[in-house]
This record gives C-alpha cells, sequence and structure tokens, in this order.
C-alpha cells in the first residue's frame, strides 16, 4: 500500500451521514412507490401510441385543438424532429380504427397531403406480458451480477456491494416515480446499464482494497479505515474519468437527442451519478464496517487466547 496518498476527505469518518442521505432518498422513494406507483408508458400499460410526421413545422396548441375536435385527448405528446415536423403522442386508452383514422384526415387538412401517421396499439394482456418479462431480465442481470461478485470477492466485499448496486437501480426508479417521469422499455435498458456500469465502480475500488490487503498489517479499526480512504483516493481519478466520459455523451443524448430517447439518457445520467456515489460513500464504508467488526473479534480472541 502506496502510505503517501493524500487522504483530502475522510469516507469512513463521515459514512454514517451519507448512509442517512441515502436511506431519507430511498425512503422518499419508497413511499412514492407505494402510493402513487410509476408512470408507466404504453408498453407497460394498455393503450395506444401515434406518431405523426408532416412536411412542416406542427403546432402543439393546434395538435391539442385538432385531437379535441376528433374527441380524444393525448396523455403525452412531444414535439421532434427536423423542424418540429413530427408529433408523437401517447393515449392511456385504446383508440379505435375509426378514431385513428379521423385524426389522420384532420391533420391532413391542417398540413397538407405529406402528413403520415404510425400507430402502435398494447392491449392489456400484452402490457402485462411485456412488464413481467422487464421485470425478469433485470432480476436475472442482478442474480447473475451478485454471483459474479460474490465468486471473485470475498463475502464482505460482495454483500457491500450488493447492497450499493441494489441502491443505484432503486435511486433511478425512486427519481422516476417521485417526479412522475415515463417508465419504458428504454427506461428498463437504462437500468440494466446501470447496474452494469456501477458493478464495474465497486470493482474497480475493491480491487485496490484487496491489493493493498496483502501488504498492510491492520491492527485497529483505524489502521482498516486508513487502508480504505487510502484505496479510494487511489482509484479516484480512474472512476472520475470513466463516469465523466459515459456522462458526457448521456448529457449529449439528453439535450441533442430525440424525445424517444431523453428519459433513456436522463435514467443514465442519475443511474452514473449514483453508482459514482454509492461506489465511494456506501460501498467502501459497508465493508469497512463488517470488516471491522471481524477484525475486533479476532483481537478478543487473541485476548483470550
Amino acid at each position: 500500500m502506496n502510505s503517501k496518498t493524500k487522504i483530502l476527505f475522510d469516507f469512513v469518518k463521515k459514512r454514517k451521514t451519507f448512509y442517512i442521505i441515502s436511506l431519507l432518498v430511498c425512503i422518499v422513494g419508497a413511499v412514492v412507490l407505494a402510493v402513487s406507483g410509476l408512470n408507466y408508458g404504453v408498453e407497460f400499460r394498455a393503450g395506444t401510441s401515434m406518431d405523426i410526421s408532416a412536411g412542416q413545422a406542427m403546432d402543439k396548441a393546434k395538435a391539442e385543438e385538432l385531437l379535441k375536435s376528433a374527441g380524444v385527448e393525448a396523455g403525452v405528446m412531444t414535439l421532434g424532429g427536423d423542424n418540429n415536423n413530427r408529433l408523437s403522442m401517447r393515449f392511456n386508452d385504446i383508440l379505435p380504427e375509426a378514431t385513428q383514422k379521423q385524426i389522420q384526415e384532420k391533420f391532413k387538412a391542417t398540413y397538407g397531403d405529406s402528413v403520415s401517421q404510425e400507430v402502435n396499439t398494447v392491449t392489456a394482456d400484452m402490457a402485462m406480458e411485456l412488464r413481467n418479462k422487464a421485470l425478469i431480465a433485470i432480476g436475472v442481470a442482478s442474480l447473475a451480477i451478485c454471483l459474479y461478485v460474490t465468486i471473485r470477492f470475498e463475502w464482505r466485499f460482495a454483500i457491500a456491494s450488493i447492497i450499493a448496486i441494489l441502491h443505484d437501480a432503486f435511486l433511478v426508479i425512486s427519481v422516476f416515480a417521485i417526479f412522475r417521469l415515463e417508465v419504458n422499455l428504454p427506461f428498463m435498458a437504462a437500468v440494466l446499464t446501470t447496474i452494469g456500469y456501477s458493478v464495474n465502480d465497486k470493482i474497480v475500488v475493491f480491487d485496490r482494497v484487496r491489493e493493498n490487503l496483502r501488504f498492510a498489517k491492520l491492527k485497529t479499526p483505524d489502521d482498516l479505515a486508513t487502508l480504505l480512504n487510502e484505496s479510494i483516493w487511489q482509484t479516484m481519478t480512474r472512476n472520475i474519468n470513466t463516469v465523466l466520459t459515459v456522462l458526457i455523451a448521456a448529457v449529449c443524448l439528453l439535450v441533442l437527442g430525440s424525445p424517444s430517447i431523453q428519459l433513456f439518457a436522463l435514467a443514465k445520467i442519475v443511474g452514473l451519478a449514483s453508482g459514482a456515489y454509492s461506489s465511494i460513500f456506501i460501498a467502501g464504508p459497508l465493508w469497512y464496517d463488517m470488516k471491522s467488526k471481524a477484525l475486533g473479534s479476532k483481537k478478543s480472541s487473541e485476548a483470550k487466547a
């Protein structure tokens, strides 16, 4: 272990503060989930999605008037494409074909014959099947990662990593629940990639901790705290550079991307930030708490002997 590593911040000493912050956010998210649930998109809830393209810019207020004249109202409506010539609408109910045709005719009457539309309808059975498959995919991926971490590291590293990874995934879900953001298939993909990036951050830190343990002579919990702090600071530059690289790409997708991928980008940003945070402030300190107890037990046994 490099004893010259400069410790600019004591992560171990301040660990309880960050435990409380994470716990409060998770509690708020759990309460919102219990009361309101998630704001599922059309993929996970019966309904109709409709994308209308025109050869000219469209106006959102005018589009709302056209829908009202057809006797319907969109739950979500976003403009995109070049010069706002593409309108995406999500309806909470399944629209009959006659209504779909009526909407297209009204838009053609306003914006010309170049108007085209793409309609996707999801029934209640299809929505439930998609939701269940998405949850199974997240569960299988989480289980596989947990198994990998358990095999590669000792059980204390594995438990700390698993708790921190679950914290990251739940934090993304909590943010979407609190702000009533739409949960769709891209969101599920973002949660899965969040889990992958999160475990990568933990492995980088714990690899350095494990390497430093080989040369360390630990006698007290303070020695263990010093080792963990130095290990975190030794990997800090690498972690920051890795996260910033992906964050820049995610922010560009959020700002410049189409509406269909903006929520994916937002979920990625939250997940990346949470993964970097938990690797430093949650996973490492959790391992310290478990390891320091084992160190204290070992010293007690030696003293009795």
